[in-house]
């Protein structure tokens, strides 16, 4: 019989809060069992396996992300709304790289709870470039690169990559202002 109050999403969240602690390749079920309280064993009620946890560790971060991106970009459009979700990408990013790396997980094929939480990040990303009238292969291409740019910073400043004695947050709003920029003229191939 599972303990009274612990629930496969409790678990779950106690799971990620210890990721972004010890890092993500750092957990272990023996550690998260003491944390919780209970035997190792008994995780098995609430959990089918490691993988599996790391799994809906991502699933739950991935949704986190998302709604920290939405929440940005509510009411903002253009550049407005990129700067503020680029600045909240970066905040979440950092204060939890561990949840951070595990969002960037790519699903397993025909995870659909997987494949449909990623799917709502990246529309969020989508949304906010409607107001540069991209279509198709251009908004793909937007999209790419603004993920792209974002994580590259990301994973340099929290891995500690930029130790040149610039500013790094004048650095990121030069890089998220360049960004914008580059929008305003993206389908111009001349």
């Amino acid at each position: 019989m599972p303990r009274a109050g612990l629930s496969r999403d409790r678990v779950v969240e106690e799971a990620a809060l210890m990721v972004d602690e010890v890092g993500l390749h750092r957990l272990t079920l023996a550690a998260l069992a003491e944390r919780l309280g209970i035997r190792q064993p008994s995780l098995y009620k609430h959990i089918d396996s490691m993988a599996g946890l790391h799994r809906d560790i991502s699933v739950r971060a991935k949704r986190e992300f998302g709604g920290v991106l939405a929440r940005a970009a509510v009411g903002r459009s253009g550049a407005a709304a990129i700067h503020s979700m680029s600045h909240a990408y970066r905040d979440w990013a950092r204060e939890h790289p561990a949840r951070y790396e595990s969002s960037q997980r790519m699903p397993s094929p025909g995870d659909l709870e997987d494949e449909a939480v990623s799917l709502e990040g990246i529309q969020v990303i989508a949304d906010v470039l409607v107001a540069y009238d991209l279509a198709g292969d251009d908004a793909i291409d937007a999209i790419r690169a603004l993920r792209s740019a974002l994580h590259g910073f990301v994973s340099f400043e929290t891995t500690g990559s930029f130790a040149m004695s610039a500013n790094v947050d004048r650095s990121f709003e030069r890089l998220v202002h360049g960004f914008t920029v580059a929008l305003t003229q993206w389908t111009d191939t001349s």
